[in-house]
């Protein structure tokens, strides 16, 4: 049994195409629920009503303050009783029918605690997230085990809640995700179930369209948070090459453009990877930074807000 869990905010007309897709599904899903963070009331009862009309749904209201993103989805997995709990967001859209059941087919092996899908990017990010996209997420399957950390580094630990399908007991185990984190809830999850034994699957076969155009100054927040996520939970990632393989991407994205004759392209790169790793070294020092800054830096500035709430209580 499957069970569908997906945070809602603000969702466009991609989350309708994901409901259709998981309706078309091989393998049902006996519940998806939607862990939905009210905004107003206008614009929450149109989301309401679109969630609605989908028969297995089971929706959750969220305050906008107790959004988390290891929390939230803690929450939704508490509502299941499956075995196994498949974790989306809204944008992501499933390619073909059977991703539920490629999922399930890396579950066979005993020793998966966790496999997640291949993300595409759509026709509107350009070439160079495109081959990003294809440098993340290839068209081969593979276990990831923890005598890998050696050669593929913190890439061990990669894995993607925007479509990745949880052995229920193995999640339990673990104690579910982090919570109060501004990011990677789902990497730092990844590295307990490494260091637990247990493997990773990346199944190329089960599709998701997922994919963003960010500007040079969102780039540099997305990284900015990132880092900070890594610096917080420095335990998991500290003695684990991580910097390299960025490099590494630049320097194969660069030598792609060139075979495809897209060469004026690399200054829009050099651009993006100056801004990337920028707000990587600034989230790595956050600590360093005054909340105004911090505030500036960051894409996600409700949880700075909270963060600063749950010390004041904490300090009283």
């Amino acid at each position: 049994m499957v069970d569908v869990i997906i945070p809602v905010y603000r969702p466009d007309e991609k989350l309708e195409r994901l409901i259709g897709k998981l309706k078309e599904q091989t393998v049902t899903p006996e519940h998806i629920f939607f862990m939905q963070t009210k905004v107003d009331e206008n614009e929450d009862k149109k989301v309401r009503a679109l969630l609605e009309q989908c028969d297995n749904g089971v929706i959750t209201e969220i305050e906008k303050k107790d959004f988390d993103h290891g929390g939230t989805r803690n929450q939704g997995a508490s509502l299941s009783t499956a075995d196994y709990m498949l974790f989306m967001t809204q944008d992501a859209v499933p390619v073909k029918t059977d991703l539920i059941e490629q999922l399930l087919r890396a579950m066979e092996n005993p020793e998966v605690g966790v496999a997640y899908g291949r993300q595409l990017p759509n026709d509107e990010v350009g070439i160079v997230e495109c081959y990003t996209r294809e440098f993340n997420y290839p068209k081969e399957s593979r276990l990831k085990a923890k005598e890998d950390l050696e050669q593929l580094g913190i890439k061990t630990y990669f894995c993607s809640n925007v479509c990745a399908l949880y052995r229920k007991s193995v999640y339990e185990e673990m104690g579910g995700f982090v919570l109060h984190t501004i990011f990677n809830e789902d990497m730092i999850m990844a590295s307990k179930i490494i260091q637990a034994g247990y493997k990773i699957a990346y199944v190329a076969e089960a599709e998701v369209v997922h994919a963003h155009k960010y500007t040079y100054r969102e780039q540099f927040s997305r990284n900015f948070d990132m880092a900070v996520s890594q610096q917080q939970y420095r335990e998991v990632f500290e003695g684990i090459k991580s910097e390299s393989e960025g490099i590494r991407l630049v320097k194969k994205t660069m030598k792609y453009l060139i075979s495809k004759g897209k060469w004026y392209l690399i200054p829009d790169l050099v651009l993006q990877s100056g801004f990337k790793y920028l707000g990587y070294r600034k989230g790595k020092n956050y600590e360093k930074l005054s909340q105004k800054k911090i505030l500036k830096y960051s894409m996600n500035k409700t949880y700075w807000k909270k963060e600063k709430t749950d010390k004041g209580e904490r300090d009283e």
